[in-house]
Protein backbone atom coordinates (compact mmCIF):
# COMPACT_ATOMS: atom_id res chain seq x y z
CA UNK A 1 0.00 0.00 0.00
CA UNK A 2 1.41 3.40 -1.02
CA UNK A 3 1.51 6.03 1.70
CA UNK A 4 0.92 9.57 0.50
CA UNK A 5 2.89 12.26 2.31
CA UNK A 6 1.04 15.03 4.09
CA UNK A 7 1.12 18.49 2.52
CA UNK A 8 4.04 20.61 3.75
CA UNK A 9 2.18 23.87 4.46
CA UNK A 10 3.99 26.99 5.68
CA UNK A 11 1.60 29.73 6.81
CA UNK A 12 2.79 33.33 6.57
CA UNK A 13 1.21 36.26 8.42
CA UNK A 14 0.46 38.34 5.32
CA UNK A 15 1.13 38.61 1.55
CA UNK A 16 4.35 40.55 2.16
CA UNK A 17 5.76 37.74 4.30
CA UNK A 18 4.60 35.22 1.72
CA UNK A 19 6.47 37.06 -1.03
CA UNK A 20 9.61 37.38 1.09
CA UNK A 21 9.61 33.66 1.92
CA UNK A 22 9.05 32.83 -1.76
CA UNK A 23 12.14 34.85 -2.70
CA UNK A 24 14.18 33.10 -0.01
CA UNK A 25 13.07 29.72 -1.36
CA UNK A 26 13.91 30.75 -4.94
CA UNK A 27 17.37 31.99 -3.96
CA UNK A 28 18.14 28.91 -1.86
CA UNK A 29 17.16 26.53 -4.64
CA UNK A 30 19.11 28.57 -7.19
CA UNK A 31 22.28 28.62 -5.10
CA UNK A 32 22.09 24.87 -4.50
CA UNK A 33 21.48 24.01 -8.15
CA UNK A 34 24.23 26.31 -9.42
CA UNK A 35 26.67 24.90 -6.87
CA UNK A 36 25.77 21.31 -7.77
CA UNK A 37 25.57 21.55 -11.57
CA UNK A 38 26.34 25.11 -12.62
CA UNK A 39 22.77 25.85 -13.81
CA UNK A 40 19.36 26.60 -12.27
CA UNK A 41 16.34 25.77 -14.42
CA UNK A 42 13.11 27.26 -13.11
CA UNK A 43 9.55 27.69 -14.38
CA UNK A 44 7.27 30.41 -13.01
CA UNK A 45 3.55 31.13 -13.19
CA UNK A 46 1.45 34.28 -13.52
CA UNK A 47 -1.57 35.62 -11.66
CA UNK A 48 -2.03 38.08 -8.83
CA UNK A 49 -0.36 36.11 -6.03
CA UNK A 50 3.22 36.10 -7.37
CA UNK A 51 3.34 39.80 -8.29
CA UNK A 52 4.92 40.93 -5.02
CA UNK A 53 7.25 37.91 -5.09
CA UNK A 54 8.44 39.00 -8.53
CA UNK A 55 8.91 42.60 -7.39
CA UNK A 56 11.04 41.45 -4.45
CA UNK A 57 12.99 39.12 -6.74
CA UNK A 58 13.96 42.18 -8.76
CA UNK A 59 15.35 43.74 -5.59
CA UNK A 60 17.72 40.87 -4.76
CA UNK A 61 21.31 42.21 -4.95
CA UNK A 62 22.99 41.16 -8.19
CA UNK A 63 25.87 39.58 -6.26
CA UNK A 64 23.45 37.22 -4.49
CA UNK A 65 22.34 35.42 -7.65
CA UNK A 66 24.33 34.44 -10.73
CA UNK A 67 21.59 35.26 -13.21
CA UNK A 68 23.76 34.15 -16.11
CA UNK A 69 23.41 30.61 -14.72
CA UNK A 70 19.60 30.77 -14.55
CA UNK A 71 17.40 29.39 -17.34
CA UNK A 72 13.91 30.85 -16.95
CA UNK A 73 10.73 29.25 -18.30
CA UNK A 74 6.98 29.66 -17.83
CA UNK A 75 4.53 27.06 -16.54
CA UNK A 76 1.71 28.40 -18.69
CA UNK A 77 0.62 31.36 -20.75
CA UNK A 78 -2.60 32.88 -22.04
CA UNK A 79 -2.72 33.00 -25.82
CA UNK A 80 -2.16 36.74 -26.15
CA UNK A 81 0.62 38.96 -27.49
CA UNK A 82 3.66 39.23 -25.16
CA UNK A 83 2.87 42.88 -24.39
CA UNK A 84 -0.76 42.20 -23.42
CA UNK A 85 -1.88 43.05 -19.89
CA UNK A 86 -3.02 39.41 -19.60
CA UNK A 87 0.41 37.97 -20.46
CA UNK A 88 2.27 36.06 -17.75
CA UNK A 89 5.48 36.98 -19.53
CA UNK A 90 4.64 40.69 -19.35
CA UNK A 91 4.00 40.40 -15.61
CA UNK A 92 7.53 39.07 -15.13
CA UNK A 93 9.00 41.60 -17.57
CA UNK A 94 7.36 44.50 -15.76
CA UNK A 95 8.21 43.36 -12.24
CA UNK A 96 11.71 41.89 -12.30
CA UNK A 97 13.18 40.92 -15.68
CA UNK A 98 14.23 44.47 -16.54
CA UNK A 99 15.95 44.81 -13.16
CA UNK A 100 18.12 41.68 -13.10
CA UNK A 101 21.17 40.83 -15.23
CA UNK A 102 19.72 37.72 -16.85
CA UNK A 103 20.91 37.20 -20.44
CA UNK A 104 18.12 37.50 -22.98
CA UNK A 105 18.94 34.06 -24.36
CA UNK A 106 18.23 32.56 -20.92
CA UNK A 107 14.61 33.79 -20.95
CA UNK A 108 12.32 31.26 -22.61
CA UNK A 109 8.81 32.64 -22.93
CA UNK A 110 5.97 30.65 -24.50
CA UNK A 111 5.73 31.85 -28.15
CA UNK A 112 2.11 33.00 -28.41
CA UNK A 113 2.65 35.13 -31.50
CA UNK A 114 1.95 32.17 -33.83
CA UNK A 115 -1.57 31.76 -35.23
CA UNK A 116 -1.29 27.97 -34.96
CA UNK A 117 -1.69 27.04 -31.27
CA UNK A 118 -0.32 23.53 -31.67
CA UNK A 119 2.73 24.80 -33.51
CA UNK A 120 3.40 27.26 -30.67
CA UNK A 121 3.19 24.45 -28.10
CA UNK A 122 5.51 22.34 -30.24
CA UNK A 123 8.03 25.20 -30.49
CA UNK A 124 8.01 25.65 -26.73
CA UNK A 125 8.53 21.93 -26.23
CA UNK A 126 11.46 21.98 -28.65
CA UNK A 127 13.01 24.89 -26.72
CA UNK A 128 12.72 22.92 -23.49
CA UNK A 129 14.28 19.86 -25.10
CA UNK A 130 17.14 21.92 -26.50
CA UNK A 131 17.96 23.77 -23.26
CA UNK A 132 17.78 20.60 -21.16
CA UNK A 133 19.57 18.48 -23.77
CA UNK A 134 16.78 15.89 -23.81
CA UNK A 135 16.44 12.86 -26.00
CA UNK A 136 13.08 11.64 -27.27
CA UNK A 137 10.69 10.54 -24.49
CA UNK A 138 12.87 12.13 -21.78
CA UNK A 139 11.29 14.54 -19.32
CA UNK A 140 12.93 17.76 -18.15
CA UNK A 141 13.70 17.96 -14.44
CA UNK A 142 13.21 21.55 -13.40
CA UNK A 143 15.05 22.52 -10.23
CA UNK A 144 12.03 24.58 -9.16
CA UNK A 145 8.52 25.11 -10.48
CA UNK A 146 6.53 27.94 -8.92
CA UNK A 147 2.78 27.37 -9.08
CA UNK A 148 -0.40 28.98 -7.87
CA UNK A 149 -3.86 27.55 -7.29
CA UNK A 150 -7.03 28.83 -8.90
CA UNK A 151 -10.39 29.27 -7.23
CA UNK A 152 -11.61 25.96 -8.66
CA UNK A 153 -8.49 23.99 -7.74
CA UNK A 154 -6.54 24.26 -10.98
CA UNK A 155 -2.79 24.79 -11.24
CA UNK A 156 -0.82 25.97 -14.24
CA UNK A 157 -3.52 25.83 -16.91
CA UNK A 158 -4.61 22.32 -15.96
CA UNK A 159 -8.31 23.04 -15.47
CA UNK A 160 -11.01 20.73 -14.10
CA UNK A 161 -12.37 18.36 -16.78
CA UNK A 162 -9.75 19.55 -19.29
CA UNK A 163 -8.03 17.15 -21.68
CA UNK A 164 -4.69 18.79 -20.83
CA UNK A 165 -4.70 17.02 -17.46
CA UNK A 166 -4.55 13.66 -19.28
CA UNK A 167 -1.85 14.55 -21.81
CA UNK A 168 1.11 12.36 -20.85
CA UNK A 169 2.85 12.39 -24.23
CA UNK A 170 3.75 16.07 -24.63
CA UNK A 171 5.84 18.43 -22.52
CA UNK A 172 3.57 21.36 -23.39
CA UNK A 173 0.05 21.33 -24.74
CA UNK A 174 -2.74 23.65 -25.82
CA UNK A 175 -5.66 24.29 -23.49
CA UNK A 176 -8.79 25.18 -25.43
CA UNK A 177 -11.38 27.11 -23.41
CA UNK A 178 -15.01 27.17 -24.54
CA UNK A 179 -16.26 30.17 -22.58
CA UNK A 180 -15.00 33.76 -22.67
CA UNK A 181 -11.63 32.92 -21.12
CA UNK A 182 -8.47 32.91 -23.21
CA UNK A 183 -6.95 29.77 -24.71
CA UNK A 184 -3.63 28.81 -23.17
CA UNK A 185 -0.49 26.70 -23.41
CA UNK A 186 0.68 24.81 -20.35
CA UNK A 187 3.33 22.42 -19.16
CA UNK A 188 1.78 18.99 -18.74
CA UNK A 189 1.29 16.99 -15.57
CA UNK A 190 4.31 14.67 -16.16
CA UNK A 191 6.61 17.71 -16.42
CA UNK A 192 5.32 19.10 -13.12
CA UNK A 193 5.73 15.72 -11.44
CA UNK A 194 9.32 15.36 -12.63
CA UNK A 195 10.54 18.58 -10.96
CA UNK A 196 13.01 18.44 -8.09
CA UNK A 197 10.99 20.95 -6.07
CA UNK A 198 7.64 22.69 -6.49
CA UNK A 199 6.30 25.68 -4.58
CA UNK A 200 2.58 26.44 -4.51
CA UNK A 201 1.76 30.04 -3.56
CA UNK A 202 -1.75 30.69 -2.22
CA UNK A 203 -2.89 34.09 -0.98
CA UNK A 204 -6.12 35.84 -0.03
CA UNK A 205 -9.39 35.18 1.76
CA UNK A 206 -11.07 34.22 -1.54
CA UNK A 207 -8.84 31.11 -1.67
CA UNK A 208 -9.67 29.93 1.87
CA UNK A 209 -12.59 27.70 0.93
CA UNK A 210 -10.91 25.97 -2.01
CA UNK A 211 -7.69 25.48 -0.03
CA UNK A 212 -9.65 23.73 2.73
CA UNK A 213 -11.50 21.60 0.16
CA UNK A 214 -8.27 20.60 -1.56
CA UNK A 215 -6.51 19.78 1.70
CA UNK A 216 -9.34 17.76 3.24
CA UNK A 217 -10.90 15.98 0.23
CA UNK A 218 -9.90 12.58 -1.09
CA UNK A 219 -7.52 13.12 -4.03
CA UNK A 220 -9.53 13.69 -7.22
CA UNK A 221 -7.40 15.27 -9.92
CA UNK A 222 -10.29 15.52 -12.38
CA UNK A 223 -12.30 17.71 -10.02
CA UNK A 224 -9.26 19.41 -8.48
CA UNK A 225 -6.30 19.22 -10.90
CA UNK A 226 -3.88 20.34 -8.19
CA UNK A 227 -4.45 16.91 -6.63
CA UNK A 228 -2.20 15.60 -9.40
CA UNK A 229 0.63 16.73 -7.10
CA UNK A 230 -0.47 14.39 -4.30
CA UNK A 231 1.77 11.45 -5.39
CA UNK A 232 4.78 13.81 -5.14
CA UNK A 233 3.82 15.82 -2.04
CA UNK A 234 7.23 15.14 -0.55
CA UNK A 235 8.63 17.53 -3.20
CA UNK A 236 5.99 20.25 -2.77
CA UNK A 237 6.17 23.27 -0.45
CA UNK A 238 2.93 25.17 0.12
CA UNK A 239 3.44 28.85 0.95
CA UNK A 240 0.13 30.21 2.22
CA UNK A 241 -0.82 33.50 3.83
CA UNK A 242 -3.00 33.68 6.95
CA UNK A 243 -6.16 34.72 5.10
CA UNK A 244 -5.95 31.80 2.70
CA UNK A 245 -5.28 29.44 5.60
CA UNK A 246 -8.16 30.84 7.63
CA UNK A 247 -10.59 27.98 6.98
CA UNK A 248 -8.12 25.16 7.59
Amino acid sequence: MTTIAKPNVKVMSDPESLARTSVELFVADALKAIKDKDVFRVAISGGNTPRRFFEMLGEVPARSLRWNKIQLFWVDERYVEPDSQWSNYKLAADTFLAKVPIPRENVHRIPTEYTDFKFAAHCYEQTIRSVFGLEEKQLPQFDLIVLGMGAEGHTGSLFPNSYARFDTEDLACVVYVLDEKLNRITLTHPVLSAARHLAVLVSGREKAHILKEVMTSEPDDVRYPIHSLWPILDKVTWLVDAEAAGAM
